[in-house]
């Protein structure tokens, strides 16, 4: 580019000394700069003699090229520093599913803010990888595995609490303590790796893991909303992902003083340059709605 740019200088001013001006280096580089680009062309681009610098036929044609190369260059850098500036484009993210169901429903406020901005959102309980998923943003619950290619922004912290439905106590009865919990049916989830995650409860202060006898397990966080939603039992989720559903009245919080703290949310975003207005403005949404 810097060769093309001393051969266009070159050509404009008609001559390597006030070329050399106007690019702020000398006449040495400029020559340089023209010799090595006709080398590459394999062609005369400028007549020399003592008195004037012309361009060849050939220089004029690479010329009329060279021009019409650097304005589009022009035109796409001021491009891209408009969408800078402003979020324009398609932004991939990847959440838990719990959190892709609090996020959905808000996503239109998002395009009345920005509607140029489009949002491709998967939802899935498993790891997947930001970098080679091609993520803008992941979603990420739990334990972050070192990896210096990702910045890192905490979203917010979590509850990890008991549910069941209002059908499911009407029929089975209230839970007053944790050992009323032996004589119900419970739900349990089975993480990505296979694991069958038990309950983590407070017990007077102290924690608690227990790990009851379950009456159905699912692999899916949103099932498990469901099921406990449709009163097959109880289940132990966390906090945020239910908050509709109780403020709904589909289900109730049991035994609220047994909340154990949960693991904190996270959102990861590939490092290595500046992150886009429209990266920006969606993981600031994001944030803004589960930390609600």
């Amino acid at each position: 580019m810097q060769d093309i740019s001393a051969f266009v200088a070159v050509a404009q001013t008609g001559g390597f000394t006030s070329a050399a001006e106007r690019l702020g280096t000398n006449k040495s580089s400029v020559g340089k700069a023209v010799q090595r680009l006709e080398r590459h062309l394999g062609t005369r681009l400028f007549q020399r003699t003592t008195r004037a610098v012309r361009l060849t036929e050939d220089g004029e044609v690479y010329l009329a090229a060279a021009l019409a190369a650097l304005g589009h260059l022009r035109d796409a850098e001021q491009s891209l520093a408009a969408h800078r500036a402003e979020p324009v484009g398609r932004v991939r993210v990847d959440m838990p599913t719990g959190f892709g169901h609090l996020v959905l429903p808000t996503l239109g406020r998002l395009r009345e803010r920005h509607p140029r901005v489009t949002v491709e959102m998967a939802t899935a309980d498993r790891m997947s990888d930001p970098v080679a998923g091609g993520w803008d943003i992941v979603v990420r619950i739990g334990h972050l595995p070192p990896d210096s290619d990702m910045a890192v922004r905490k979203i917010c912290d979590t509850k990890l609490a008991l549910y069941a439905a209002p059908s499911y106590l009407a029929a089975r009865g209230a839970i007053a303590s944790i050992e009323d919990l032996q004589r119900h049916d419970t739900l349990l989830f089975r993480s990505y790796t296979g694991q069958v995650r038990g309950w983590s409860l407070l017990d007077d202060g102290a924690r608690r893991e227990l790990m009851p006898v379950p009456a159905m397990i699912l692999g899916d966080g949103h099932a498990l909303v469901e099921a406990a939603v449709l009163g097959f039992g109880v289940a132990q989720m966390l906090d945020r992902f239910v908050q509709p559903h109780v403020a709904a009245g589909r289900l109730v919080h049991v035994l609220p003083e047994a909340d154990a703290p949960g693991p904190p949310a996270h959102a990861l975003i590939p490092v290595g340059h500046r992150m886009t207005a429209k990266t920006r403005v969606v993981l600031d949404h994001i944030v803004e709605t589960l930390r609600r």
